[in-house]
This record gives structure tokens, sequence and C-alpha cells, in this order.
């Protein structure tokens, strides 16, 4: 993971990207010297894969994210960002959250989206602003990745469900088994709610 170094000049202060472990950003997030905050690259952040859930949850977005900002990632207590990409013919299956709103915005490809009881196309650039209790999904049907960037409050129960739903980068990616993703979703079930 990528940081940033601030160095203080007779000038004033220069920004410079430098390679940091987690917790030296983390550090960074909490008032260090260098100051808060993050100035993250597309590559950069907490990479994942998502763990393959089992045939009868259906498909859902492509297996890799990268968690931005969170309470682990930049020191945030109010916001959740990552970015996703869903694989052509991929899908976010039907779901809602009900305790906080959600905001995806598609960064490159086309879907078509689902909120409440309406449906459109979605290409780069559109957002959905998904008010709590509010059922959404969302399947690819270009022909490129979908890419998306999405923003909860409430990291401490996003960041959760996220980091059991996935695991580091690099590490042995082991699929849910029936009973692990049915408890999975039990434990979850307070902020996200899915049809099937």
């Amino acid at each position: 993971m990528r940081g940033l170094v601030a160095i203080t000049t007779a000038v004033g202060t220069i920004t410079v990207a430098a390679w940091m472990s987690a917790s030296r950003i983390a550090g960074l997030a909490q008032g260090s010297p260098e100051g808060p905050g993050l100035i993250l690259q597309k590559a950069e952040g907490e990479r994942r894969v998502r763990r393959p859930r089992p045939e009868a949850a259906g498909k859902v977005a492509a297996s890799t994210m990268v968690i931005k900002v969170d309470q682990r990632n930049g020191g945030s207590p109010n916001f959740f960002m990552a970015t996703e990409e869903i694989l052509p013919g991929d899908a976010i299956a039907p779901h809602l959250h009900p305790e906080y709103d959600e905001i995806l915005f598609v960064h490159r490809g086309t879907g078509l989206a689902t909120l409440g009881a309406r449906g459109a196309t979605v290409t780069e650039g559109a957002t959905l602003y998904i008010p709590s209790n509010t059922r959404v999904s969302l399947k690819n049907t270009g022909r490129e990745p979908l890419s998306l960037v999405f923003i909860f409050p409430r990291p401490e129960m996003v960041s959760a469900y996220y980091r059991e739903l996935t695991v580091a980068e690099g590490q042995r990616v082991i699929p849910f088994s029936n009973e692990e993703f049915a408890a999975f979703r039990a434990r979850h079930k307070a902020h996200v709610s899915f049809d099937k």
C-alpha cells in the first residue's frame, strides 16, 4: 500500500508518495506530525478478493475490490469507500440496507440498475443514491468490466461485512460452504438483507 508523506520546508509543505505499511498509514490518519487523511491512486488501498459464494446464492460482483477509506484505511469514523469491478454478465444480487444509505458511482462500463420498482441503464458517470430500506441490484450488461465506487456511512458495520466476505489479495481464496454462507448472512442481517 502506498501512502503519503508531508515534508515541511521553508517554502511550505510538499507531499511525496512513498510506499508505507498499513500501520504507517493508520498512524497518519490518527494525527501524526505528517497530518491526517489519504491520497490514493487507482490501485492503492486495501486490496481484497471475494470468497466465492455457493451456487444457490447466485452470481455476484467480480472477485477483486479495493477498500480505500474506513477506520483502518485513513482512520475515518464516518465513511466507508471502496472500488470494485463487476465482470460482464455478473451482478450485485437484489438487496437492501435497513439502517443506512449508500452512494454508488459508475466509473466505467454499462449496466442495468434496479432501484426500488424502477430500472435504468447506467453508463460511465452515473450515480445511484440508495436510501435505507430501498432494494437495489446492478447487472453488468456490457462487454467490459463495470467499474464501481461505493460509499457508506458507519464504516464499522460495512468494514466488518466486506472483510468477512473477502480475503487479503495474495491469500488462499476458499469458497463459502452453504452453511458458512448462511451463518455469514445471519451475522450481518441487521445491515444488509438479500432477496435470496
